[in-house]
């Protein structure tokens, strides 16, 4: 099994990184590469678009760091992505907001959308991974109005915060390349007060989940 992970971040992973070149053992015909492509949404689809039309693996792992939008993910949960849904493309009037869909710019059932959403189709391979399977969303500007964020739970029930999800899914699903997007938590949206997030236990935390993950595969 050849993996790619990939990251918007070089932190993100470094952990993961660092165990690989010094400790894991590659099966033959087996090898992980790695691509850090940026943060958002452009960064992540551009760099991911370029290096599956040269290279397909066998899976891709986006790995990131990523903000909860409900109590039961508190800073430190680690979860794994079934669905992500674009949070801010479309247009805000009145108290709410009215996305693509809304608008007749795009169809929600078309090929890769279904109910607006950017479903992982992958589920064997989801329900391997021992960590809950929630509802993302991906923006392009960090949410921190309680206003917004109520938008986004009511609207879409998600769970999950990130700028660079959609990219992942959007992209490995056109070019039917399966995925995983692991998301470790290191703040509640809207949270403003950086003492209370945990940065440090977010990461390590990524790190440990990925690293069995990708034993898993290897294995």
């Amino acid at each position: 099994m050849n993996i790619l992970l990939t990251a918007a971040t070089p932190g993100e992973i470094q952990i993961t990184r660092e165990y690989l070149a010094e400790k894991m053992y590659y099966p033959k015909n087996c090898n992980t590469g790695i691509l850090i492509t940026g943060a958002g949404l452009l960064n992540t689809a551009y760099a991911l678009t370029r290096y599956l039309s040269k290279t397909k693996p066998g899976i891709v792992i986006q790995a990131g760091i990523g903000g909860s939008l409900h109590p039961l993910y508190p800073p430190g949960s680690v979860v794994v992505i079934g669905e992500e849904v674009m949070g801010d493309l479309g247009v805000e009037e009145g108290n709410g907001f009215s996305d693509i869909f809304d608008l007749n710019l795009a169809e929600e059932n078309i090929f890769p959308f279904s109910g607006k959403m950017l479903i992982n189709p992958h589920r064997q391979v989801l329900e391997k991974i021992k960590l809950p399977a929630v509802r993302g969303v991906s923006i392009n500007e960090i949410t921190t109005g309680a206003t917004r964020m109520q938008q986004l739970i009511e609207k879409y029930g998600v769970m999950i915060e990130s700028m660079e999800g959609a990219a992942l899914h959007y992209v490995c699903l056109q070019e039917a390349v399966p995925f995983i997007q692991l998301r470790s938590v290191s703040n509640f949206v809207g949270e403003r007060d950086k003492t209370k997030w945990r940065m440090r236990e977010a990461v390590d935390h990524l790190n440990r989940e990925l690293i069995l993950l990708i034993h898993q595969f290897l294995s």
